[in-house]
This record gives structure tokens, sequence and C-alpha cells, in this order.
């Protein structure tokens, strides 16, 4: 295991934060995806849900709605990508340490170097998360609006409207 430190602890800001534990940045192995944008880590032998920052992928788990369109391809994806492959997990000082789900809240990079949260929007297989501020947003907001005008992915596949996907594709204009 490789750990590669980019600030070595996290303070969590988040209200939703009922235990702030400080937790390691670093390079883990995944144990599980979830779907598009969360999967499972080991951190040192306790596994944490990892919730990609800035990205929003079709559902594929809610029990209140059907799959949605381009669902199961973007967690194809994200398994294609990470693979076995161990990541680098990073915070945004803009963004809370968790989410109301306790999920952590992370930049997730493959070994290659590849920020995997703007591939999934460049490539089409989720949206830009603009609802809370973020760092990279500016990169986020454009690469969606490239992978619009090029159809790719859930673009030319389901035609998502402002509606259907509200706080999404507002913003990216």
């Amino acid at each position: 295991l490789v750990i590669v430190a980019t600030g070595y602890y996290t303070e969590s800001r988040s209200p939703h934060d009922t235990n702030p534990t400080p937790v390691p940045a670093g390079t883990y192995r995944v144990v599980k995806f979830d779907d598009g944008d969360t999967i499972v880590v080991d951190m040192n032998g306790v596994e944490e849900k990892i919730r990609f920052i800035g990205v929003d992928t079709p559902e594929t788990h809610d029990p209140r709605k059907a799959v949605q369109c381009f669902g199961q391809a973007a967690s194809d994806y994200t398994h294609q990508r990470i693979g076995d492959q161990p990541v680098r997990l990073e915070t945004d000082p803009l963004s809370t340490n968790r989410d109301r789900y306790n999920r952590l809240l992370r930049y997730v990079y493959l070994p290659d170097g590849t920020l995997l949260n703007l591939d999934i929007i460049q490539q089409g297989y989720g949206f830009a998360y603009l609802s809370f501020p973020f760092t990279k947003s500016d990169d986020f907001r454009i690469a969606q609006t490239s992978a619009r005008e090029q159809n790719k992915g859930l673009w030319s596949s389901c035609k998502p409207t402002t509606n259907q996907y509200s706080g999404y594709t507002s913003n990216d204009d």
C-alpha cells in the first residue's frame, strides 16, 4: 500500500458529521463499486463509502426510482476505468468532508493521474453536480458543455432536459 500525502488529515466541516475523526488522504484499494459516482475503499482496515465530488451519474440503486437512462453504463464505465487499480483520494477545501448520507466526499484519481470525477463528465457518463461549491467547478462545467455539444454518452442516448436533471444542466451555460 502506497500512501500519497496530499494533506495528511482532513477536518470535517459538515453538519452531518457526528464523529469528525480525521481521515488520512492517500491511495486506497477499491473493495466495492456502488454505482457510477460512489465506491467503497479499504482505509487501513475500515471500509468507507466515497462519493465523487462534483459529478452525479444516473441512478442504478435508488429503491424509490427506476434505473435511470445510462445508469448502468455509467456504473460499468467507473468499474472498467478503476478495475483492480488503487485510487488516490483528495479532499477539496471548499467541500464538506461528508455528505448527508455520511459518505466521504473526494476527488478520485487513477494511477495515471486521471481525475475520474472529471473524466466521467467528459465522456458523457455523468453530469457536473454544481449545487455545492468546489474548486474545480469551472472545469466540470466546461467538460459538461463539451460532452453535451458533442453528444457524448448520455447526451446522445438519453436527451436529458433541465427538468429531468434539475440542478445539473441548468448551471452549465
